[in-house]
C-alpha cells in the first residue's frame, strides 16, 4: 500500500467530493464502517433480506446481529415502514442496500435515521456513478461502502471503499485496515513503516496494495464510457421486453441509475428453472440476486417479527440476465427475445 493507493484515493475523493479510503474489497468496507461506528455484541442492525450474504457477515464480523427487513415492491430496497416495525432499544444502524443500482426511499431511510439517533451505513457495492435527486451516491449522507470486485461497475480486480465526512470515523478506518496500526497509512504512501508504534483498537488486514489501485484508476478514467454502455444496454432491455404485460420490471430511471445487475420479476405462473434452462440450451447464463439471508441457516434468526411478505414473494420470481461491458446491443435483443419465448412456453 503506497503511492497508487494514495492517488486512487485522491482520484475517488474528487469524484464524491469527499474523502474515501481505499480497502482491500466490499466486504472489508462494511465491516470496518461498522466498527468505526463503535458497533458490536449486543447490538442489532436493520438490513433488507434480499443482499449478498457479505452485508449480513459484516455485521456478524463485529458481534452485531443483522435484523432483516422487508423491500420495497418497487424498489427492492429495504422498506422504512417495516423496518420502523423492527426498531428495539439494541437496534444502533441501518444498512440500506442499493440493490441492482438503484436506491429506492432514501431520504425515507435517513429521516428514520434521524428520528432513532442511527448511524447510515448504505451497502452501495452495487451503486457506483448512480445518481440520486442528481447528487451521486457516496457524495452526501452519513456513510456510503462500495465494491470493485471483477464484475462492479468499476474493478479494481479485488477492492473496496469507504466514503464520508466524519473525520474522526476516517480515521479509526485508516488505522483499522492497517491492523490497528495508528497513523501508519501516511507513513505507507510514502514507502515507509511504521516499526514504533502502538496499537488501541482491534485491526484487521483489509489495506488495497498498488497493483489493485492503479487498475481503478484506470477504470475510473474510464467510468463515462462504462456507465454509459451500462445503461444503453439496459434501456434497450426495457424496450424489448416492457411489450410483455405481466412481466415485471424494476422501476428504475437509467438516466440515474447505472445499473450493476438487469432483474426481471417473472410472470406467477412461469417455472423460472425451466426459463433457465431454456436460456442455457441457447448459451445464455443467468443468475439469482439472491436467496434471502433470513433463509440462510446461520442467519434464521435474523427475522425477528416474521412478515418478510415482499421479499418471500419475490424471491421464487426473480431472474437475472447478462448485463456487462462486453455485449453489445444486438445480443441483448437476442437474450431479451429468447426470454420472452421461454415465458410463452412457460
Amino acid at each position: 500500500m503506497g503511492e497508487e493507493v494514495q492517488l486512487f484515493e485522491q482520484k475517488l475523493s474528487e469524484f464524491f467530493g469527499r474523502p474515501a479510503i481505499c480497502v482491500v474489497n466490499g466486504t472489508a468496507a462494511l465491516h470496518l464502517a461498522l466498527q468505526a461506528c463503535e458497533i458490536g455484541i449486543g447490538d442489532e442492525v436493520l438490513v433488507p433480506s434480499i443482499t449478498y450474504v457479505s452485508s449480513y457477515q459484516s455485521i456478524t464480523a463485529t458481534g452485531a446481529k443483522p435484523i432483516s427487513c422487508d423491500i420495497s415492491s418497487d424498489s427492492l430496497c429495504i422498506d422504512p415502514v417495516d423496518a420502523e416495525k423492527r426498531l428495539t432499544e439494541k437496534t444502533k444502524a441501518i444498512m440500506p442496500v442499493h440493490y441492482s443500482g438503484g436506491v429506492g426511499d432514501l431520504d425515507g431511510v435517513y429521516e428514520f435515521a434521524q428520528r432513532h439517533n442511527l448511524r447510515v451505513v448504505e451497502d452501495a457495492a452495487h451503486a457506483f456513478g448512480t445518481t440520486y435527486k442528481s447528487r451521486k451516491i457516496g457524495s452526501f449522507g452519513d456513510i456510503a461502502c462500495f465494491s470493485f470486485d471483477g464484475i462492479k461497475n468499476i474493478t479494481s480486480g479485488e477492492g473496496g471503499c469507504i466514503v464520508s465526512d466524519d473525520l474522526e470515523f476516517l480515521n479509526l478506518v485508516r488505522d483499522a485496515r492497517l491492523l490497528g496500526v495508528e497513523k501508519d497509512s501516511e507513513k505507507r504512501y510514502t514507502d515507509q513503516r511504521s516499526w514504533a508504534f502502538d496499537v488501541k483498537r482491534q485491526g484487521w488486514r483489509y489495506h488495497m496494495s498498488n497493483i489493485m489501485a492503479a487498475i481503478g484508476i484506470e477504470q475510473l478514467a474510464r467510468f463515462d464510457e462504462i456507465s454509459q454502455k451500462r445503461r444503453s444496454l439496459a434501456k434497450r432491455y426495457v424496450e424489448i421486453l416492457s411489450s410483455f404485460p405481466s412481466l415485471r420490471l424494476i422501476n428504475h430511471d437509467y438516466t440515474e441509475v447505472v445499473p450493476h445487475i438487469f432483474v426481471v420479476q417473472i410472470p406467477k405462473n412461469c417455472h423460472r428453472e425451466r426459463i433457465i434452462k431454456f436460456l442455457k440450451d441457447r448459451n445464455i447464463q443467468t443468475g439469482i440476486h439472491y436467496l434471502p439471508n433470513h433463509q440462510l441457516s446461520f442467519f434464521e434468526h435474523s427475522d425477528i417479527n416474521g412478515e418478510l411478505d415482499v421479499t418471500n414473494d419475490r424471491n421464487q420470481k426473480l431472474l437475472t440476465l447478462p448485463l456487462h461491458e462486453d455485449l453489445n446491443l444486438e445480443e441483448v435483443k437476442y437474450i431479451a427475445q429468447s426470454f420472452l419465448e421461454a415465458i410463452e412456453i412457460r
